[in-house]
């Protein structure tokens, strides 16, 4: 017997995605609006990469009390501690992440009481907590994360930028600006994400926007070529019937490109631990934002860009 997914997949859907573009236009408006406020309000949890300062990994029991160690790192005197549990619930035992500030001075001295306070940390856990086991400690000054945040960013600008190239050259300008307006949809709609649940944010975080970045292109290329297509087939359907018929004809495709990967990202959230969190949030949500983006934002933007049945002609 043949199982296979595709057959409990409509084949010829006719959902009349075009005429609901200005209730899912209106509602990309508000959540953009929404992202930019919290961001401006909330901001970011910043992880150590971009703040600077000190994070040390302990595995420990799955009973250990967070508060009791927010207490006893607390007592150090080195600043107002961060307390993260990193488990997911099915290993044995846990992990908890321990950050810090970076310790004041410069140069030298900055390093003598950063190395300090490291040391303070894993003595005050070994000597606190039975059972323990110091995994690693990570010592990050404010220079390299800034030069983190900077860097970190321009990429997002950096990849945001050649995506507009590419469809520029891939297809004609009309396609590019609808592309690149949905990409910009994405990103700022997961930093507001970010900004909402207060979810670290991190160099593994900006991976992920990258990531969704590529993913969210590559379904609306996927898109935008069957628009293409059918703009040559049907030189006297009204451009928003083509654009209809068009997602439609991706639909199935779309679906099942995102389930797979959203099986995945979900599998590796909830067990791929703390360290991995973060990047699997944002994809996740990237990946349900960037088929939404592809759906509702891109292809009926077309509508508002004028593309030209001749471009279609172009290959």
């Amino acid at each position: 017997m043949n199982f296979a997914l595709i057959r409990f997949l409509p084949t010829s859907a006719n959902v009349p995605f075009i005429k609901g573009r200005f209730i899912a236009l209106g509602f990309s408006a508000l959540l953009l609006i929404f992202s930019m406020f919290e961001f401006a309000t909330a901001g970011i949890n910043f992880g150590i990469d971009f703040r600077g300062g000190i994070q040390t990994e302990v595995e420990a029991p799955q009973d250990i009390e967070i508060e009791r160690v927010r207490a006893v790192i607390g007592e150090l005197g080195l600043g107002e501690p961060r307390i993260q549990e990193a488990s997911n619930g099915l290993a044995e035992r846990a992990t908890v992440l321990i950050a810090l500030p970076i310790q004041p001075g410069e140069g030298a001295e900055a390093d003598n009481a950063n190395q300090a306070a490291r040391v303070a940390i894993e003595t005050a856990m070994t000597d606190n907590f039975d059972n323990v086991e110091i995994r690693g400690t990570t010592v990050i000054s404010g220079s390299v994360s800034n030069e983190l945040v900077l860097t970190g960013f321009t990429a997002i600008g950096v990849a945001l930028f050649l995506m507009l190239i590419y469809i520029w050259f891939r297809f004609e300008w009309q396609y590019s600006m609808g592309a690149v307006l949905a990409l910009v949809h994405d990103v700022i709609a997961t930093i507001g994400m970010f900004s909402v649940t207060q979810m670290t944010f991190d160099l593994a975080t900006v991976a992920a926007i990258l990531t969704i970045v590529g993913y969210s292109m590559n379904d609306t290329v996927v898109v935008y070529d069957r628009i293409r297509e059918n703009l040559r087939k049907y030189k006297k359907m009204p451009l928003r019937d083509v654009l209809n018929l068009s997602i439609n004809d991706t639909l199935s495709r779309t679906v099942l490109t995102s389930a797979t990967t959203l099986v995945a990202l979900i599998s590796l959230y909830v067990i791929g631990g703390g360290s991995l969190e973060g990047f699997a949030f944002a994809m996740i949500w990237g990946v349900v934002i960037g088929t939404y983006s592809s759906i509702f934002v891109a292809s009926p933007l077309l509508l508002f860009t004028n593309v030209q049945r001749d471009s279609g002609d172009n290959a």
